[in-house]
């Protein structure tokens, strides 16, 4: 089920890239199960042993870079191709006759051990730079079960596994082994899963809030946003201002050099926005050419000298665009505003802008402010 999961929320979101190496996990950790069958029913024990095991490690390798590529803090390849060959090298020179002994669960745990506690410094270095919750969970999950995987040689030693494989897959201590690993494994399944999931619904709002054009926010993102800002401006007694502008004469722009320069000038408008305003503030194109900047900790004339310097910004787009110019109106929040009635007010100036010849910003700086 995990690796169906994995698979098919990898197939729907290519850009979720931690879903692959999860499915690759669980793809890999079907084979465990299905050769254990196979070392207690089967003809060569020794073959369907090395299958489980490698199956194992690869699919804790796979954990491990789902969980780094998630975190956005890839574990370089050297340290994951390291302890795999390091668990090959540690497999081949163990002998059944040592079975039971703290050196061979030490060596044969010693890759799970690693990888898990891995994926726990990964975690809690994701914790550090979010807070996030969810991380926390995946951190004591994976460290609790580094922890497993380290003690179970001293738990093997001192009630003993089983003299061969075949005895191994009909112990007590298999039982016991196997339904703790399986724990851990749903938990840590789980984890990630709700993880990937939240990632998943968060680009999804994020690209129906994203106009695909300008790659600034659409009406829907901005209201969204704006409402939640507009809250807390009023609750910290912060000033913020809209600044509304429309480009001046956009349609003969598509008439004359074509709808793909009309969009190329739409989005170094946006993107010229963007590089003028304050890092904080929220852009976003309403529709057609209609943009809007709302500002936080802004007053009325803050608002008019950033306007007025993306007016200069939007003259200068470059030689390899037509030149255009935009006519701006702003307002500032009110007390009982909300937010229809201050882009409104915004909007109503940027029409007395345009009123009054164009290529200008309402209210003018020396007239009202």
């Amino acid at each position: 089920m995990f690796a169906a999961t994995f698979l098919v929320l990898s197939a729907s979101y290519p850009q979720q890239r931690a879903t692959g190496w999860f499915g690759l996990t669980y793809v890999f950790g079907l084979f465990a199960p299905l050769s254990e069958l196979g070392v207690r029913f089967g003809d060569t024990p020794l073959l369907f042993a090395g299958i489980s095991y490698s199956a194992l490690v690869l699919s804790s390798a796979c954990f491990v870079r789902g969980v780094s590529v998630l975190a956005d803090r890839p574990v370089r390849r050297e340290v994951i191709l390291a302890i795999i060959f390091l668990a090959a090298a540690g497999r081949v020179s163990l002998d059944d006759a040592m079975r039971n002994t703290i050196g061979y669960g030490l060596i044969y745990q010693f890759p799970f051990a690693a990888f898990m506690l891995t994926c726990a410094i990964v975690a809690v270095g994701a914790v550090r730079r979010t807070r996030d919750p969810m991380w926390a969970a995946l951190g004591v999950v994976t460290a609790a079960s580094a922890s497993y995987f380290a003690i179970k040689p001293f738990f093997a030693a001192a009630f003993g596994s089983g003299k061969s494989m075949r005895d191994y897959s009909a112990s007590s201590y298999a039982l016991f082994s196997q339904a703790v690993g399986g724990v851990l494994i749903i938990m840590a399944g789980l984890a990630v899963l709700l993880m990937v999931v939240r990632s998943v619904l968060r680009y999804t709002r994020d690209e129906s809030e994203t106009d695909q054009l300008t790659c600034v926010a659409n009406r829907r993102g901005f209201e969204r946003r704006a409402v939640r800002r507009m809250a807390a401006s009023r609750r910290d007694g912060d000033p913020m201002a809209a600044i509304m502008l429309d480009l001046d004469h956009f349609k003969q722009v598509n008439d004359r050099y074509g709808h793909a320069t009309g969009d190329a000038v739409l989005y170094a408008v946006a993107q010229a926005m963007c590089r003028t305003v304050p890092r904080d503030a929220l852009v976003a194109r309403l529709g057609g050419e209609e943009f809007v900047a709302l500002l936080s900790r802004t007053t009325l004339r803050g608002a008019s000298l950033t306007a007025e310097a993306i007016r200069r910004a939007v003259g200068g787009l470059g030689d390899h665009l037509p030149p255009v110019t935009v006519s701006g109106g702003i307002a500032e929040l009110r007390p009982n505003d909300t937010l229809v009635t201050l882009l409104d007010r915004a909007d109503r100036r940027a029409y007395e802008a345009k009123q009054a010849g164009r290529d200008r910003i309402y209210p003018a700086l020396s007239r009202e402010i």
